[in-house]
């Protein structure tokens, strides 16, 4: 109710100055560093301390995986692990490691209520994601159990999906993938439980299938970290009949063999 009250009162103080929005709110709340409230001289982003601890995934990766190498191979390199197992999907991409900052932005953006932080990062997954951003492809967010959602209040990956859209002109299928069973939390579980946990969790609605039949779509999240979310999403969607399936996250787990050569 305090900051409905607020927000009402700094509305109404503009219409009678007709003093531009974004200059009143600078005077007297200037911008600070999402992370750690550092006072900023520009328009939003990360003061420099906390952008010095956001760690980039740059080339070379893996060309199915997208974890990082640690020798450039060339663009088709292709790790052991997936030449034996497959994922699912096509291609998995993610603008950066999660740790740091990185980790900090996914936490406040997925348990902090802060969606307006989606814009911030959607710029660097468009960048991360150049290769499987398709012209036709169709965004798809990993979709939260209506149970969560109603906690939550918002879908952190369909905010992302919308500030990408924003930026590449992509159309967004908000209704393509159901969540159908409230799964426990991932956090803690093996990469078997978690596929255990998560196995009957999705489901297309049969309005949806001649939609997504041979479509490119490019599933998105926040953060990539056994694969299992996205896994039995695309195993859902590949039944459905969808073409090809590319994965897009803020940041994504990497553990020191998933860097290595085959």
């Amino acid at each position: 109710m305090a900051l409905m009250t607020l927000k009402t009162k700094i509305n109404f103080v503009v219409q009678r100055t007709l003093m531009p929005a974004q200059a009143f709110l600078d005077v007297f709340v200037p911008p600070a560093c999402p992370l750690c409230a550092t006072v900023l001289s520009g328009d939003g982003g990360l003061c420099a301390p906390c952008w010095q601890a956001l760690h980039f995934i740059r080339a070379p990766i893996f060309d199915i995986s997208g974890a990082p190498l640690d020798v450039d191979l060339g663009p088709q390199t292709v790790s052991l692990a997936m030449q034996k197992n497959p994922p699912p999907y096509d291609k998995a991409r993610a603008a950066f490691h999660y740790k740091g900052s990185a980790a900090a932005l996914v936490k406040r953006l997925k348990f902090s209520d802060r969606p307006e932080l989606a814009p911030l990062v959607a710029p660097f997954m468009v960048q991360a994601g150049a290769d499987v951003l398709r012209a036709h492809a169709i965004l798809v967010p990993v979709p939260l159990h209506r149970r969560r959602l109603l906690e939550r209040r918002f879908n952190q990956a369909a905010e992302l999906c919308r500030a990408i859209a924003r930026t590449t002109g992509h159309d967004i299928a908000f209704q393509a993938v159901h969540r159908v069973k409230s799964t426990r939390p991932q956090i803690g579980l093996t990469r078997r439980n978690r596929k255990r946990n998560l196995k009957g969790a999705f489901a297309v609605p049969e309005a949806q299938k001649d939609y997504l039949k041979g479509r490119t779509l490019v599933l998105v999240d926040d953060v990539l970290t056994t694969g299992a979310t996205v896994e039995a999403m695309s195993e859902t969607l590949r039944r459905a009949g969808a073409g090809r399936i590319y994965v897009l996250t803020l940041a994504r787990v990497v553990r020191p063999n998933q860097m290595r050569v085959p």
